[in-house]
């Protein structure tokens, strides 16, 4: 350790090992020092396993939450003649409503700067769906995002390097030692680039159920308060809602399958459960932006209002909007194996034959295929007959059919007794700072 740092890492750790409060100093230093690779690999994860297993306090997260906001650039949008409004999900199987949300928003009057990420694991990546879309960039300057914010009202890009720095060596190392379940650390590495990024007010879609990270109802609101105390701390209007995620949203879950199914929504159609999400949330988002736009939102969808504005986006991102979609080479059918209703679909089983098929990455940087994925034919409560299609799988690689049909088994629930659906409703909660 040089003579120029405050701390030494093995007195940090040791704090949080033995259950103490870490000092305002000693986040701010450790999170500083692990950026400027003073402290190593081996001891920041250390330190993240005992936050893991020992949690923090409100101060604590808030002071970590600002250690990484500061460990780079914070974005600003006062050029803009609108007020900004952002949304962000903790993410899911089939979860496509940024693709439609955001140019909605932007049409009834709000400036949404939406910055997005991409898949690993189950769930998808919104920059790798839109990326299925031919020309479209994701990777802009901050010159460029404010130019097309002022000119379409929306913008889903990737994130610059320069924000929270920190949390992208957090994140990775975080993948790999055990620990992204922690709250503190989840709440943190997520807010730090909302707060940074430099909205007005957030909107935060948090999933529960078991296509979610946050499984139990009840992690999933301990991590939506802790995410609005941070945000309404850092003076961003900040609301939370605690959503479901049992089973997939809508028909579909890969990449250019979900744009597909976007698309289809911003022409006044597409699947109910979409539709009612994207709508609720986008008043959530106008309310706290405080905007009280004489267009409606489900008014918005119908009228050309959303799509005229989605065109214009992927337009001004590079991207042709009338371009065909990528199809992938194969695909088979998934057929139900007796008759009755379908009282229940494994959203996780759903996401992991997804991500098998190649619509995800088991690694950062892996690349992924626009094709792949999953449609979904029949939806709990549905009547479905012996032999009948209730998925079709695609892929260009057909050698990986066996793997994600292995992963379906057990996905479908069908009873021929009357048997209860149980669902979780889709807004379990909602909580504001």
């Amino acid at each position: 350790m040089s003579k120029t740092e405050n701390f030494a890492a093995v007195e940090v750790i040791a704090a949080k090992r033995d259950r103490h409060e870490l000092s305002n100093e000693q986040i701010d230093w450790v999170v500083d020092a692990y950026t400027r690779g003073v402290v190593a690999d081996e001891q920041m994860s250390a330190l993240l396993m005992a936050i893991l297993l020992n949690g923090m306090n409100s101060r604590e997260i808030s002071r970590w939450t600002d250690a990484m906001i500061n460990s780079g650039e914070r974005m600003e949008w006062s050029a803009l003649d609108r007020p900004t409004v952002d949304k962000h999900s903790t993410g899911g199987v089939g979860d496509k409503i940024t693709l439609p949300l955001a140019p909605l928003v932007a049409a009834c009057g709000a400036a949404v700067p939406q910055l997005s990420g991409r898949g690993l694991g189950h769930t998808g990546g919104t920059l790798d769906k839109l990326e299925s879309i031919p020309g479209w960039r994701a990777s802009l300057s901050n010159a460029e995002m404010l130019a097309v914010l002022q000119d379409c009202g929306a913008v889903i890009c990737a994130a610059g390097a320069g924000l929270a720095p920190a949390d992208k060596k957090l994140y990775a190392l975080r993948d790999v030692t055990a620990t992204v379940e922690a709250i503190p650390l989840i709440a943190s590495s997520i807010m730090s680039k909302k707060i940074a990024e430099g909205t007005s007010a957030l909107v935060l879609d948090v999933k529960t159920g078991v296509g979610a990270f946050m499984s139990q109802p009840e992690r999933a609101k301990e991590l939506a308060r802790t995410m609005v105390e941070l945000g309404t701390r850092a003076g961003v209007k900040t609301l939370a809602l605690v959503t479901a995620m049992d089973v997939p949203l809508g028909l579909t879950a890969g990449n250019a399958l979900e744009v597909r199914e976007s698309v289809e929504v911003l022409a006044g159609g597409g699947p109910a459960d979409i539709v009612e999400l994207t709508v609720i949330l986008a008043r959530e988002m106008l309310a706290a932006a405080g905007i009280n736009s004489k267009l409606d939102p489900a008014e918005a969808l119908k009228n050309g209002a959303a799509m005229d504005s989605w065109r214009r986006m992927i337009k001004a991102q590079g991207g042709d909007p009338d371009a065909a979609l990528p199809v992938a080479k194969e695909k088979i059918e998934f057929l139900a194996d007796s008759d009755g209703e379908l009282i229940g679909m494994d959203a996780m089983k759903v996401g992991i034959a997804a991500w098998r098929l190649g619509a995800g990455r088991s690694r950062q940087g892996e690349q992924v295929q626009a094709g792949a994925g999953i449609e979904i034919h029949a939806k709990p409560g549905e009547q479905v007959k012996k032999g009948q299609s209730i998925f079709t799988l695609h892929t260009d690689v057909p050698e990986r059919f066996a793997r994600a049909t292995e992963a379906l088994s057990g996905a479908l629930r069908i009873s021929s007794t009357g048997e209860k659906i149980e669902r979780l409703p889709l807004i379990i909660d909602r909580i504001e700072g």
